[in-house]
């Protein structure tokens, strides 16, 4: 069976997309969900640069590592790759949507998640939370009915 890629983008590939990625790795992992690979782009990414310190901590929180990590940039051809491309929030959404198969995380949850660069360590455990939950649902309504 070939391998489906999903995609979370945020801005800078720092908080918010690279803990949807190992949160969602995570979780398909402990669940024994295989023929999915989930990677995060940035749309304005600090390539070089490394997961926001934050991110890292709760992250670690929760029992996932995160282990070697540097923000990427966003492209088309990526974004053809991918089975799914998830913004963290609407107006994200809006910039790529003619790029295709690109939907926001308010589409599947209901809210947006906004950036936590900067803020101390609860916005990123509420972002962790936020995030966490977002990622159960993509489980249920977009892994799942894809492995059917």
């Amino acid at each position: 069976m070939k391998r489906k890629k999903i995609m979370f983008v945020c801005s800078g590939n720092t908080c918010r997309s690279p803990m949807a990625e190992f949160i969602l790795r995570a979780m398909l992992k402990y669940k024994k969900i295989k023929w999915w690979d989930v990677i995060s782009r940035g749309i304005y990414a600090d390539v070089g640069g490394s997961i926001a310190e934050n991110s890292r901590i709760a992250l670690n929180e929760i029992g996932v590592t995160v282990d070697k990590f540097s923000p990427k940039q966003l492209s088309q051809k990526v974004i053809e790759s991918c089975v799914l491309v998830i913004t963290m929030t609407t107006s994200q959404k809006q910039l790529l949507e003619s790029c295709g198969n690109v939907i926001c995380i308010k589409d599947i949850c209901g809210f947006d998640i906004p950036d936590p660069y900067g803020c101390d360590l609860d916005t990123y455990r509420a972002t962790r939370k936020a995030i966490y939950f977002a990622c159960e649902k993509i489980i249920e309504n977009y892994i799942l009915k894809e492995n059917q």
